[in-house]
């Protein structure tokens, strides 16, 4: 009951802060960690052990489901061969700077230091995709920075399952059958991401039932997870090739009603799991430092070194390649804000966390990994740098950096395609007219609307500051259905209704609240 009632603690902790950092417009990453800190460092608060298999098996899989949704399959044909360059080459250059440093800085060994340049190479998808969430950033930046982070797991994990043995075995690294565990594990979880993404699409072209539509898309993402590590593969990359397979077809799969209450599920989801997660690396961290020997005390200084290498190995391998492809693009002078902007945002998190706790204790021999204790209290204080400096810092870097869109641009974007939209349902509605197929009647009511809906979308490409006659139907309605929804009460208060009408005229009034507030 202890446990369950710790868990339950940290759920109410995380959701408060959470909450807090988006009145604020804080990175929810960012505080949550400090918060974490904050409470881990309280007399009393008793000592949390994080397990990786819980990280890994029960955390991640939605979360990165999540994010790979919100890749679009045009924009990842864009920047494949950059994405590319950075999955496998930067992760190996900054394992082996992390690696070079931390064995010349740090009192660890250089089998240990490899292990932790293998675990802090790669940046982390969950962190990523929370922090640049509210960043404006161009659609090709984002893209990139975004793809990045999910497809560079299957180097990073080769990196470290090869460091690991060399630390633990005391063997020698074997690179070319470390190139084959690569391909194995890329090329195997592509494999079963694309296939369990088949098959969900054949299951949810066949009903139309939400509450089975929101099960089967909670269990699409563990499903593609435990069946990767079953096969010895990827599990990061399978669930991250469905998603962004079933991401790219949600819209034909199902009906408005099914996409509203799923994108209400997941969003709760996303919401609890973030929460909880970047909470936890906050409040571990001070057990792990107790458990430090006394010779390991300058910890605080080997963290900001591995830290800064980092961001430097980031920035001098990125500076280049963007050099390289704004050339390729026809500019003369490349801009180094691009590049500036990249490096900050490739912070660490959650997936080198469970990385780092999946340490072996012992050896083969049977002795104890002496020097694990520092890599996990080294590995999370570098996480939570990059979330606290970076992620505080990132949108200031990002609007000073100019290359942010302004509101006005998506506002503009969004008005035009309004517009095109309202063109195309007013030129439907004239075909129905001279077929004579509709009522007269039906036909005005639509045309008022899909006028109402172009003249605002055409003010707002104009600028213009007189409201426009859809603006002032969408305020009026609003206040019009609150009327409606105290009349709703008054009626089952009176016990003239009964509680199943008032929840399906509740729930229309709200569907058509929402429609306004998206509208």
């Amino acid at each position: 009951m202890r446990g369950v009632g710790t868990v339950l603690a940290l759920v109410v902790l995380a959701t408060v802060v959470a909450t807090f950092a988006r009145r604020w417009r804080i990175p929810a990453p960012s505080l949550l960690v400090v918060a974490g800190l904050a409470v881990a460092l309280l007399p009393g608060t008793p000592t949390i052990q994080i397990s990786p298999e819980v990280i890994g098996l029960v955390v991640l899989p939605p979360l990165l489901y999540a994010s790979a949704e919100e890749l679009s399959w045009r924009e990842l044909r864009v920047v494949w061969k950059p994405v590319g360059v950075l999955a496998v080459g930067l992760v190996l250059a900054s394992a082996a700077a992390v690696g070079a440093v931390a064995s010349l800085v740090t009192p660890l060994s250089w089998q240990m230091a490899l292990v932790l340049g293998a675990i802090l190479a790669s940046t982390d998808p969950v962190a990523v995709t929370a922090l640049g969430r509210r960043l404006a950033l161009p659609p090709k930046v984002q893209m990139l920075v975004q793809a990045e982070s999910l497809f560079n797991d299957a180097t990073s994990l080769v990196l470290y399952r090869v460091a690991v043995s060399v630390a633990v075995a005391s063997a020698a690294a074997n690179w070319g059958a470390a190139g084959g565990e690569f391909l194995l594990l890329a090329g195997g979880g592509t494999l079963i991401g694309a296939l369990v993404a088949m098959v969900v699409t054949a299951i949810r072209r066949r009903t139309e039932d939400p509450v089975l539509e929101t099960v089967i898309s909670l269990v699409t993402p563990y499903t593609a997870y435990v069946l990767a590590e079953a096969a010895h593969t990827s599990g990061v990359t399978s669930v991250v090739v469905a998603g962004v397979v079933l991401g790219g077809r949600g819209d034909r799969l199902t009906n408005a009603r099914i996409r509203l209450q799923l994108h209400a599920v997941y969003g709760t989801v996303v919401f609890l799991l973030e929460s909880v997660v970047f909470s936890l690396i906050g409040l571990a961290l001070p057990a792990q430092v107790r458990a430090l020997s006394d010779g390991d005390r300058l910890w605080p200084l080997y963290a900001l070194a591995v830290a800064g290498t980092l961001i430097a190995v980031r920035l001098l391998w990125l500076a280049p390649l963007s050099a390289v492809v704004q050339r390729k693009g026809g500019i003369q002078r490349p801009n180094w804000r691009v590049p500036v902007v990249l490096t900050w945002a490739g912070t660490r998190g959650v997936v080198p966390l469970a990385a780092a706790l999946s340490i072996p204790v012992a050896a083969k021999d049977g002795s104890a990994l002496t020097e694990r204790p520092l890599v996990l209290v080294l590995t999370t204080s570098v996480v939570v740098v990059t979330l606290v400096v970076q992620g505080f810092s990132l949108a200031s870097v990002v609007r000073r950096s100019g290359i942010a869109l302004e509101p006005d641009h998506t506002e503009r974007e969004e008005a035009a395609a309004r517009c095109r939209l309202a063109d195309a349902g007013i030129r439907r509605l004239e075909e129905l007219s001279e077929l004579e197929a509709v009522p007269d009647v039906v036909l005005d009511r639509l045309r008022r609307g899909l006028n109402a809906r172009l003249d605002d979308a055409r003010d707002r490409l104009t600028d213009s500051t007189v409201e426009s006659a859809d603006l002032v139907y969408r305020q009026l309605r609003r206040d019009l259905i609150a009327v409606e929804a105290a009349e709703l009460r008054r009626l089952y208060d009176e016990h003239t209704i009964s509680d199943t009408t008032r929840r399906r005229l509740q729930r229309s009034l709200d569907l058509e609240e929402a429609r306004l507030a998206d509208a």
